[in-house]
């Protein structure tokens, strides 16, 4: 089990960048089955301009992408899928249970449920303190 991925040590196991990197550190991290991610949502993030002037709330479909990112840190960690793709194949059970706002610091966790071929599964669920805010099960494609 490794710990404590930096921004720049996600950066190097997937190719998200800003303003579309939604993972500022990874906290847990058992190679091809689990990680735990850290979100620290500022105002300073770009979609609060428009979501909502006044009454900033961070998107939901990025909460998920947030997801979809701890979980591909998890599987593309592992040494065979280096340098691999993990593309979004699709998103079921998807449930929003509160808000996230500047200030929060979402704690993003993802389990890898199984792979057949190049399509796996992964649950997600977020959370804000002792709350989860959101869940989802993750469809997911390996590419070159």
């Amino acid at each position: 089990m490794e710990e404590n991925l930096s921004a720049a040590e996600i950066q190097g196991i997937i190719p998200h960048r800003y303003p579309f990197l939604l993972v500022d550190r990874i906290v847990e991290i058992v190679t091809g089955e689990r990680a735990v991610g850290l979100k620290n949502v500022t105002v300073n993030e770009p979609y609060f301009q428009g979501h909502f002037p006044g009454n900033p709330v961070m998107p939901g479909v990025l909460i998920v992408e947030a997801m979809a990112q701890v979980g591909a840190v998890a599987l593309l960690s592992r040494r065979e899928f280096k340098g691999k793709l993990a593309l979004f194949r699709g998103i079921d059970r998807c449930r929003f249970r509160g808000m996230v706002r500047p200030g929060d610091t979402l704690l993003i966790e993802v389990t890898l449920t199984g792979m057949k071929g190049v399509v796996g599964r992964g649950k997600g669920q977020a959370r804000v303190g002792n709350k989860t805010v959101a869940s989802a099960e993750l469809i997911f494609a390996l590419s070159d």
